[in-house]
């Protein structure tokens, strides 16, 4: 009987080892907000719209301690609509991110799925005092092609004296296409930066091949590549903190729009530059223990002949009511020249205008 006792003692122990070098945490975002839109074909557009903000989504995340500073993760995020209850539109289960892999606190971070490419992390992390969402998102402006890739490996550096560095191959990102090429839709990314104090600076490059498979054979036309690079920083004046990105941008689909070129307003929208550049200034400052007001103007030079610039001026505030639920308010303004056809959207949708205004909450657990 005591050897027994002693047993289950042992085994007790052992289990709850195990779980402790474990954990899956379920999180998630739902943000909904009224949204105003303004310049559009289809005139004055009100509605109750979903992931202003940050896209509403839902979550599993996961560690395992497998010991000698190796760990085991995993990521499953799914996107909804809150106005509506239905899941992201035209999107898988987990089509925000879905992928698994293995961590060392020596030798770096590599998962497989479809995950955030580094140019877009760059953009969104280090470049937008919007951090891609409100009605002032930098995806307004900057090129739409590069924010997220299915059958991607990352490797992620680990942190070397505010040094890190990541690297991503993607293969085929255009579904059945796969069978007939590899090249068809792969992207490859890598992105090098520094982070130190008050100082955030990040340098991004993205190519996507062209190539197209030729009718129902398994011939490949050879088309080019689109070129992304992006440099951005962000400096914390505790004031303020300042904001500054530069992109170039470099052959076919290189400067694909937010709105997928859709005709919005009342004219036919120019095509797509091949040879563009963006630029963005801004800044974040805080007004009181729990506000935030956000500003930037961003500026694409459309160096093809065709002349289709666009300026966006902008201008937002949050305001923390606890550390997981926030309400905002932002403004918008796209001037398109040239029959550009650049549109106010937020984080989740791609708008109806060249205005917008939008007035939220946004709630994380």
């Amino acid at each position: 009987m005591k050897k027994t006792l002693i047993t289950l003692a042992v085994l007790a122990a052992a289990t709850g080892v195990a779980q402790a070098q474990s954990s899956v945490v379920i999180y998630g975002t739902v943000d909904a907000g009224f949204v105003s839109e303004r310049g559009g074909v289809n005139g004055n557009v009100n509605k109750i719209d979903s992931g202003v903000a940050s896209a509403s989504r839902l979550g599993f995340k996961g560690t395992e301690d497998l010991g000698s500073g190796l760990s085991a993760l995993f990521v499953l995020e799914s996107g909804f609509n809150v106005d509506s209850g239905a899941q992201g539109n035209n999107e898988a289960l987990f089509g925000r991110q879905a992928y698994v892999g293995l961590s060392s606190k020596t030798t770096g971070t590599l998962t497989l799925g479809r995950q955030y490419t580094p140019w877009y992390n760059t953009l969104s992390k280090v470049a937008d005092p919007f951090a891609a969402g409100y009605a002032g998102s930098a995806k307004n402006l900057f090129p739409a092609n590069t924010t997220r890739t299915s059958n991607t490996v990352l490797y992620t550096s680990p942190n070397f004296n505010g040094f890190d560095a990541d690297v991503a191959y993607s293969t085929a990102n255009n579904g059945t296409e796969s069978l007939v090429s590899s090249r068809i839709g792969r992207q490859i990314g890598a992105s090098v930066g520094y982070a130190n104090g008050p100082l955030n600076a990040r340098l991004a490059y993205n190519t996507t091949s062209n190539d197209k498979q030729v009718g129902a054979t398994t011939t490949v036309a050879e088309a080019g590549s689109a070129r992304n690079w992006l440099v951005a920083a962000n400096y914390d004046f505790a004031v303020a903190k300042a904001y500054a990105a530069y992109g170039v941008n470099k052959g076919a689909n290189s400067s694909t729009r937010n709105n997928g070129n859709l005709n919005a307003f009342n004219y036919v929208s120019a095509n797509t530059s091949d040879d563009s550049t963006t630029a963005l200034i801004g800044a974040t400052v805080p007004v009181g223990p729990a506000g935030t007001v956000m500003a930037s103007v961003i500026h694409v030079n459309d160096k093809s002949g065709l002349n289709a610039d666009a300026n966006q001026f902008a201008v937002g505030y949050s305001y923390a009511l606890s550390k997981r639920t926030s309400t905002y308010a932002s403004y918008a303004k796209i001037s398109n020249k040239n029959n550009a056809g650049y549109t106010v959207g937020n984080n989740s949708n791609v708008g109806t205008g060249d205005k917008a205004f939008n007035v939220g909450v946004r709630h994380s657990f």
